[in-house]
């Protein structure tokens, strides 16, 4: 069975820093394209950043573009975000997935049902 788990989160002050990480038992993690989304509190789960398998077609939403950096590393089957300057507004529970090979596209890459592995989240709070 796969697992992705996440890991980092915490409580910080805005304008601080985090690194979410996500590691995954999946043995072909590099063929499957990776994002993050996020659920605020009384929220619906959005999109966050997206990465393909390769790590060359990379996507945010708009709201992450300039302090947010989505990475993996193939070799250790993971999957980092790097928060920067973080807002109140940024507070949620961030999840991980693992997904379609084909997805590269923000088209592909934010749509939910294109993955097919979820972790269990990581909260993420930040106070103003």
């Amino acid at each position: 069975q796969v697992q992705v788990t996440e890991s980092g989160g915490g409580l910080v002050q805005a304008g601080d820093s985090l690194r979410l990480s996500c590691a995954s038992t999946k043995r072909t993690f590099s063929r499957y394209a990776m994002a993050w989304f996020r659920q605020p509190p009384g929220k619906e789960r959005e999109f966050v950043s997206g990465v393909d398998s390769t790590g060359a077609n990379i996507h945010y939403v708009d709201t992450a573009k300039g302090r947010f950096t989505i990475s993996r590393d193939n070799a250790k089957n993971t999957l980092y975000l790097q928060m920067n300057n973080l807002k109140p507004e940024d507070t949620a529970v961030y999840y991980c997935a693992l997904g379609a090979t084909y997805a590269e596209t923000y088209e592909t890459l934010s749509r939910p049902e294109v993955y097919d592995y979820w972790g269990q989240g990581t909260q993420v709070t930040v106070s103003a």
